[in-house]
């Protein structure tokens, strides 16, 4: 069982990583833009690999429109991929807009904003325990 789990692990990094080159060197769709591939989990049965990706431009109206794209490209993209990773069968690729990444970011963001507000704040609250 142990084998098991670290062979779909392996057979997900090796898919990650060519999935990663063939987004960046071999698709040409000015829809796409800037695509990182994240992570890639592979079912027990090799049957399919989810694909969790993210944009350069994260908007909600491009993040769909680079969702639809790749939908589209898919057949192209398993091809591409399928005559890199030899494999007996070539798992379905199924596409997925990955949140945490920019979630990450926005967390980060609100906390160094909290710190920020409060280092103005104990800096205020020490001017004025001097000026008394």
């Amino acid at each position: 069982m142990a084998r098991e789990f670290s062979r779909t692990r392996r057979v997900g990094q090796q898919l990650q990583r060519e999935l990663a080159m063939i987004m960046q060197r071999e698709i040409r769709d000015e829809r796409l833009g800037m695509v990182t591939v994240n992570e890639v989990e592979v079912s027990r049965d090799m049957g399919y690999a989810k694909v969790f990706v993210t944009f350069l431009d994260d908007s909600p109206e491009a993040v769909k429109r680079q969702m639809e794209a790749l939908l589209e490209l898919t057949p192209q993209i398993r091809m591409l991929t399928a005559s890199r990773v030899k494999m007996r069968v070539m798992p379905e690729l199924r596409f997925t807009y990955d949140k945490s990444l920019v979630e990450g970011i926005r967390m980060a963001s609100l906390v160094s904003q909290a710190r920020s507000e409060d280092d103005a704040k104990a800096d205020k609250f020490g001017k004025d325990e001097e000026e008394q």
